[in-house]
């Protein structure tokens, strides 16, 4: 751990260090790594006299707090229950002024319905002023999401530009005039008076714009529909040159094939938009001139990798680099000043390598620093650029000060067919080499994919003894588009397989005892433990399935009355392949003990798909135990209820395949 983390946490004192060669007891490690996050994303002032931080509170509570770096006082501006709503993020809008976004779900008959607000807060009076168009009862629909902040900075001081949701009225209301306006347009919002102007109509296809930073909109995206309006996973983008209102076509990307050019950022010239494009397989970033030229460039490609995105300093600023993520995650920088910054910090920070700037002051001269690793869930710094002087500001993790954690190692393994899987294995330095029990471990998404660094989950059953791999099998991004495939629903086979072959890979090697291996996931990585206890019945000693998807075709019937129902029919595939790939269909194959934990207020797989595997498993006469939290959604973002579920994965565990 950090040096000056652990003088701060003993007080200028010598402290005893923990104990690194006994396992961890239950209770003990079911509370350190349940606990959610101390403090996290924290943002400065344009001046950057003040910061703003999230801390967390009993249960799910989140509360915003302002530091007055002059004074050293800290405030508290608001909080979230988590009950049903969350603070998302909040940031500066101007010196005195915060924009925040809160998210959450509400139950709504058989459906669970999500939504975000924005709100502005003042710093010196404390008012809260919502940013969105007002509900109204004569609304045509629900007004889900209200908008998002697409320009930081116009023109205008004091002033932001606010993509808004406009939906129309079925009744002319008591003024007798009917707003017919639908869907996203900008308006101009003045954070002082709260008056505000149309920049941009609002447009029904339109999902996003992208400013240059001067509060002209020069890119917008129409999502394509066909009838009923359901999408069909294309999006257009359009470009409008500077002086000009005529919007002219960018081009197309389509969501189920990966194709096409994705804009991710305008040029720091506001002429060129840095995009998103498969070159050889791989996502590879351009620039593509918006001046009417269509010159294009190559700025970044990866031959074995995808190119992530791109690399700023805080909202709005210009773009100073990129990332890909082979074995970590890494960034690259155009601008030679901010590469020595990035190497100077590397020497100064060496035992934790993930390195990123979380915020800055307006001039670029004061940032704040995240740095971490596979055993260091990490640190906040504030950096003075000018005086080199940097000093801690928040921990990411106080509990886990101290206590040294288990080391995440990558490596690659070979699939059935031959495919190099890449993978990282977590252990603690004292469990023994013999053969032992092990979790396998696959990511959610599934489009998505694990990486080197710290990983709560991990290090609980790390600490309690057990060999931990978490395989990025092929469905996962960021490998290319050979390696992602159709997609790991339709190539459920292919992802189930590489799974399997990660805990053979385990028992060859002599890491595991082939007679004391659970998995455990969460959302898809909760289907992909179902259905390999349900392909390989004999090789899972336990199943822990976190918020799983439990029947395909199910999950299509969950899309329904929503505009993405044809297009994640299309994603899953055929009914009859659904129906095999569904541990629901299958369910008395299943030998293992089988913990399920969901949450009732889940919108992203809804709770069914537990209660119906709990009956089907109950059916046929199996073990299993369902843990169902009836306020929270996907993330389970509640201390409480984490301690709750490591809990009873450590018991489930520990009568299974012991530790």
């Amino acid at each position: 751990m950090r040096l000056f983390s652990v003088l701060v946490a003993c007080g200028l004192v010598l402290c005893s260090k923990s104990a690194g060669a006994e396992l961890m007891p239950l209770d003990a490690a079911s509370k350190l790594f349940g606990i959610r996050e101390t403090s996290w994303a924290p943002e400065l002032s344009p001046s950057g006299n003040h910061m703003l931080f999230f801390a967390s509170g009993d249960k799910g509570r989140t509360s915003l707090f302002l530091k007055d770096f002059s004074t050293g006082e800290i405030s508290e501006l608001l909080f979230s229950t988590g009950l049903p709503e969350h603070l998302e993020w909040c940031d500066f809008a101007t010196e005195s002024s915060i924009i925040c976004e809160f998210r959450g779900n509400r139950a709504d008959g058989q459906q669970i319905i999500g939504f975000s607000r924005l709100i502005a807060i003042s710093t010196d009076t404390r008012e809260i002023k919502p940013l969105g168009n007002k509900t109204s009862g004569y609304d045509a629909y629900i007004r889900q999401y209200d908008g998002a902040v697409v320009d930081w900075h116009a023109d205008t001081a004091g002033s932001v530009l606010i993509a808004r949701n406009y939906v129309p009225q079925v009744d002319l209301g008591p003024s007798g005039l009917a707003d017919t306006s639908e869907g996203l347009g900008v308006d101009r919002v003045n954070l002082a008076t709260f008056r505000w102007d149309s920049v941009e109509p609002p447009k029904g296809q339109a999902s996003a714009y992208l400013s240059d930073g001067h509060g002209r909109i020069r890119v917008m995206a129409l999502d394509q529909v066909e009838s009923g309006q359901q999408l069909t996973g294309v999006t257009e983008f359009r470009f409008r040159r500077v002086g000009s209102r005529e919007w002219n076509k960018l081009g197309e990307y389509d969501w189920r094939i990966g194709s096409g050019c994705w804009p991710v950022a305008l040029g720091n010239e506001g002429n060129s938009v840095y995009c998103l494009e498969k070159t050889a397989g791989h996502d590879a970033l351009f620039s593509v001139a918006i001046d009417g030229t269509g010159a294009r460039s190559l700025v970044a490609k990866n031959d074995k990798v995808d190119i992530d995105g791109v690399v700023q300093l805080d909202r709005g600023m210009p773009v100073i680099g990129y990332r890909y993520t082979d074995d970590r995650s890494r960034t690259v920088y155009f601008d030679p000043e901010y590469r020595k910054l990035a190497d100077s910090l590397s020497k100064a920070l060496p035992n934790t390598p993930l390195i990123s700037f979380a915020s800055a002051t307006s001039d670029g001269n004061r940032l704040l620093v995240h740095a971490s690793s596979d055993t260091d869930p990490g640190a906040y710094y504030l950096l003075n650029r000018q005086s080199r002087h940097m000093e801690p500001v928040l921990l990411s993790r106080d509990a886990l000060e101290g206590h040294e954690l288990a080391p995440m190692k990558a490596i690659t393994y070979p699939a059935a067919d031959g495919t190099a899987i890449p993978a990282y294995i977590t252990i603690d330095k004292a469990v023994g080499r013999d053969p032992g029990p092990a979790i396998i471990l696959p990511h959610g998404g599934p489009s998505a994919r694990d990486s080197w660094g710290f990983d709560w989950l991990a290090q609980f059953f790390a600490a309690r003894g057990y060999l931990v791999i978490q395989p990025n099998y092929r469905g996962s991004s960021g490998y290319g588009s050979d390696f992602q495939g159709d997609n790991a629903f339709r190539d459920w086979r292919i992802a189930m397989s590489d799974i399997d072959d990660a805990a053979s890979y385990l028992v060859t090697q002599g890491l595991a005892d082939p007679k004391r291996i659970a998995i455990a996931g969460w959302s898809y990585g909760g289907y992909a433990a179902l259905q390999s206890a349900v392909m390989h019945p004999d090789r899972y000693k336990a199943v822990i399935a976190i918020a799983p998807v439990t029947d395909l075709n199910e999950l299509k019937r969950d899309a329904r009355g929503y505009t993405n129902a044809r297009l994640t029919k299309e994603i899953i595939g055929p009914s009859e392949g659904a129906a095999n790939g569904s541990p629901l269909q299958s369910s008395g194959r299943i030998v293992a003990p089988v913990l399920l934990v969901h949450g009732d207020l889940d919108d992203n797989v809804r709770i069914n798909h537990s209660l119906k595997m709990t009956a089907a498993l109950k059916k046929n006469n199996r073990s299993v135990e369902l843990l169902r939290f009836r306020d929270l959604d996907h993330q389970l973002d509640d201390s409480e209820a984490r301690i709750q579920m490591l809990t009873k994965i450590g018991e489930l565990l520990e009568r299974t395949i012991g530790h």
